[in-house]
């Protein structure tokens, strides 16, 4: 988890860095070397109070860690510390930002493009239905009730009307309830999500491009967490037709810091119509007058962003491009591999409930009890009692329609689960080990609940 024999790759990268700016007088900053080494120590015993993210048995929220290239490459751009929003700030930076957007813009099957990186998910949507709610005159944005919640708090934001569709009972979309929805009117954008962050669900997107033909609304894909599954080789086939159509929708968002193996934070925005880039049209009085190329801050709603996180991004492209049947590839489909084996576990014991089959690497199942009540409490246990059993997954809460028609007493509309984000490879590797820590930590809390 914490190997330093990669700053000495640091320290040859910085070399070469150096010889870039030999013809400059020197100076020496004046650092004090033993105060930075004290409040260093302080630094590191604070970070101690954390869960262990980066190993195969955290497998609980999506935290996944950056790979070691996009640290390095990260903390070698800092000491330049680029600025990429006008070219001045950020030359090289900023031509890798291109590149490497322009490569995450094929790996969705466009070549004609408008897009950039952001801080985040978050704000690669904020711009997304931006431009959305512009083109649309201000029209009702709708998403699913499993989409994240970031779509309205961010139409709220934007003062744009927003309204939520029911789901079936896989999680995803209903296409019946969105057409009668959109039969009302009045509907400028519908957010179709590719990995919902609960379930991993994606959204029906060919049928829901069927119905933009007869109801004139754009779409706009967030795939936040799920976009880089498009190149994976093992979705079911009704996973990988949504994925296929990803071409098809108005723009698209994905986490190079969630998948794409990056530090946080890193989103980016993808629009197929560069002619949205005139909705972003402002005047500046010093900054884009250093070159006639675009600067990327006059497509962004962002001003200030940070250099070394496109260079992070580039350089973990390099390593690992985005063709299928490539290393990277590999990596998703052996997630998706132990999600599919964790949920075929589960299915066969008689101690939880799995009815939703994880499309990509998320697996939801609750426990099997008399009541809703009583199932959500004994979640709670399992997953105190795996902790302590260095086992870290998650809590949600969810429709109980999701897990059938499993319970005895009860008719209440969610119900406590366990969730597992198996978003590192290793999980593949390591899924014995979940299991029998899951096991002894079920065994424990049943046995005293009997």
């Amino acid at each position: 988890m914490f190997d330093s024999s990669t700053l000495q790759l640091l320290g040859e990268a910085l070399d070469i860095l150096r010889e870039g700016f030999t013809d400059l007088p020197p100076f020496q900053s004046a650092s004090d070397l033993i105060s930075i080494r004290r409040v260093l120590g302080e630094t590191a015993d604070r970070l101690k109070d954390n869960y262990p993210y980066p190993h195969p048995l955290y497998a609980g929220q999506m935290l996944k860690p950056p790979h070691e290239v996009a640290r390095l490459a990260y903390q070698l751009a800092q000491y330049v510390n680029p600025n990429n929003h006008a070219l001045d700030g950020g030359r090289a930076s900023s031509a890798m930002e291109k590149e490497a957007v322009a490569e995450i813009a094929r790996m969705f099957g466009w070549i004609d493009h408008l897009g950039h990186l952001t801080g985040g998910g978050t704000m690669a949507n904020l711009e997304a239905l931006w431009v959305a709610g512009r083109v649309t005159n201000g029209k009702v944005v709708l998403a699913s009730t499993q989409a994240h919640y970031t779509h309205s708090r961010i139409c709220g934001v934007l003062e744009l009307p927003f309204e939520s569709v029911s789901v079936d009972s896989l999680a995803r979309m209903d296409v019946d309830a969105l057409e009668v929805r959109l039969k009302r009117g009045d509907v400028g954008t519908v957010v179709v999500t590719l990995g919902t962050t609960a379930t991993g669900a994606c959204d029906p997107l060919p049928a829901i491009l069927d119905l933009q033909a007869n109801y004139r609304f754009r779409v706009h894909v967030d795939s936040a967490y799920g976009g880089y599954f498009i190149l994976a080789d093992n979705l079911t086939p009704q996973t990988y037709e949504a994925y296929s159509r990803v071409r098809d929708a108005d723009s698209v968002v994905v986490d190079p810091h969630k998948h794409g193996l990056q530090p946080y934070g890193c989103g980016c925005v993808l629009f197929r119509d560069p002619s949205v880039g005139s909705l972003y049209k402002h005047d500046s009085p010093y900054t884009y007058f250093s070159s006639a190329e675009l600067h990327l801050g006059e497509i962004s709603l962002e001003c200030s962003r940070p250099g070394a996180a496109a260079v992070a991004l580039w350089a973990t492209q390099r390593l690992f491009p985005l063709d299928k049947g490539g290393e990277f590839t590999g990596m998703l489909s052996k997630c998706r591999n132990a999600a599919v084996h964790l949920y075929s576990r589960l299915e066969e014991d008689s101690r939880f409930i799995a009815e939703l089959k994880p499309e990509l690497d998320i697996v939801v199942w609750a426990v099997k009890a008399r009541t809703i009540e009583e199932s959500s409490r004994l979640a709670r246990l399992i997953f105190e009692e795996a902790a302590r059993q260095d086992l870290h997954l998650a809590l949600a809460n969810l429709p109980t329609a999701f897990f059938g028609d499993s319970w005895q007493v009860g008719d209440g509309p969610t119900i406590t689960c366990l969730r597992s984000c198996l978003m590192k490879p290793e999980h593949h590797d390591w899924l014995d080990s979940i299991w029998n820590k899951l096991d002894n930590a079920a065994a424990t809390v049943l046995n005293s609940a009997s």
